[in-house]
């Protein structure tokens, strides 16, 4: 370990060696999140990436299926992408005594591309900032409290954002939070409408499909009746597509599958076209005038980098990419494929338990249909360790064997996402398909698959 005072350079960094690396995080960053990647193998070494592929440091190719967790629907290193930040190099990134072209460009052509009357961006760093940038315009622009939201959502762990996430396990530890945030189900109509019928909330903070929450779909019909009922009890709709946005579901936004017009936004992840670290929420000019459109409220809420000059260039590349190479129709064809080949597979499977989604964002849900005589004797453990770790070790044996990079969902660790980047071949994904179906065919229980091992040798990927 090297001695206090002492440091390291970019170059020497990029030199190290797995062990050195983890050595490294397990001092400076997260013990704990080392030894879960350890679990599963999931700490390699990868040096260079494009497209659905990377490289790991022995010169392996994997294929990314995890995409940056839909942060990836251009690919990785996308050239057009990589260029348009190389061209503004030269540019003062960050001088905020000036009015950026850049950063005007990208938000009249997000207006362009945004359903409805959605026109008026603010730029920030990420998802979390972007929800915490939505809420609080909600709650100026309206003179109300409260903050509506869904159980099992994920909209971020800064405290805004995490006070209107559905899942008590993050939010236990850091209460009380904001106040005057309730929860109420998904998919739920009857408890949405007895939620604003007290005509409190300033706004209804809504996934149109739950991305962390294991990829549920609601029913057809509710969040355009979901938008109807926000209308009638005058409280804002924010449309998180934080993770659906950008073509991710088979269209530009999520919302657009139901002709929704949301009040507020929310955009990141591929935004920034995997190369840099870009958030935005896009308000309709009723809703921003409402909050900041006098000379005394213009400074309430900002951000040092938002809008800086190599952010808005990759997204404005990002943008032209989705657009011109027609990315929503590739992930509603190749989703429409991918679903079809995945249901088949679960009527063979004792393990894949539901297949969901919509374009490329699916979901597999894993559990056993039959228990067993291990899982009698053990009192329920099996079944309570299946339940937490299936999808992990579905992961890992992907990973493992047959190089596919995928993860669990943060709030239903039974289910394993396939978010792979939207120019994925048609060839890769019947890659990923044979691979899964042969660690469903070897692993027929979890009693199986734990037995088997996470960390197996590799062998040569043939796709």
């Amino acid at each position: 370990m090297m001695k206090k005072g002492e440091r390291i350079s970019v170059e020497q960094a990029l030199a190290l060696g797995r062990n050195e690396i983890r050595a490294l995080h397990q001092e400076y960053l997260n013990a704990g999140l080392v030894t879960l990647l350890k679990l599963v193998d999931f700490d390699k070494r990868f040096v260079r990436a494009r497209g659905v592929s990377v490289w790991d440091s022995e010169g392996q190719e994997y294929l990314d299926f995890l995409g940056g967790y839909g942060s990836l629907n251009t690919g990785h290193n996308h050239p057009r992408i990589i260029a348009a930040v190389e061209a503004v190099r030269e540019l003062p990134n960050l001088l905020q005594a000036s009015l950026s072209p850049l950063a005007g460009a990208l938000a009249k052509n997000l207006a362009a591309v945004a359903p409805g009357d959605l026109k008026r961006s603010f730029f920030c760093n990420s998802g979390a900032e972007a929800v915490e940038g939505a809420i609080k315009l909600a709650r100026i622009a309206t003179g109300r409290s409260q903050l509506i939201y869904t159980e099992n959502s994920f909209h971020g762990k800064t405290f805004g954002a995490l006070s209107v996430t559905g899942r008590v396990k993050y939010q236990e530890a850091f209460r009380p939070l904001v106040a005057a945030c309730r929860a109420i189900p998904y998919d739920d109509l009857a408890a949405l409408e007895q939620a604003l019928d007290a005509r409190e909330a300033a706004a209804f903070i809504v996934e149109p499909i739950q991305g962390e929450g294991g990829v549920n779909l609601p029913s057809p019909g509710y969040l355009a009746e979901a938008k109807r009922l926000c209308v009638k009890y005058g409280t804002l709709f924010i449309a998180d597509e934080i993770q659906t946005g950008l073509g991710r579901t088979g269209k530009m936004f999520a919302c657009e599958y139901e002709g929704v017009e949301p009040d507020i936004l929310c955009l990141a992840k591929s935004l920034g076209g995997g190369v840099m670290p870009v958030g935005a929420y896009i308000a309709t000019d009723a809703a921003w005038k409402k909050a900041y459109g006098s000379l005394d409220r213009a400074l309430l809420h900002t951000s040092t980098f938002g809008g800086n000059a190599w952010a808005c260039a990759a997204a404005l590349a990002a943008l032209e990419v989705i657009i011109e190479e027609d990315l929503p129709r590739q992930a509603a064809e190749k989703g429409e494929y991918l679903l079809r080949r995945l249901g088949e597979l679960r009527e063979k499977s004792a393990l894949l338990k539901e297949v969901r989604g919509r374009g490329l964002l699916i979901g597999l849900e894993f559990a056993e249909k039959k228990k067993g005589l291990a899982h009698t004797l053990s009192f329920g453990l099996l079944e309570k360790l299946s339940q937490e770790y299936l999808g992990s070790l579905v992961a890992g044996e992907l990973l493992n064997r047959h190089r596919v990079i995928t993860a669990y969902t943060l709030n239903n660790p039974n289910v394993i996402r396939l978010e792979p980047p939207l120019g994925v071949g048609y060839e890769q994904i019947d890659y990923v398909l044979k691979a899964l179906a042969e660690v469903l065919e070897r692993n027929r229980s979890f009693l199986g698959m734990a037995a088997s091992g996470i960390k197996v040798p590799l062998g040569r990927r043939k796709a």
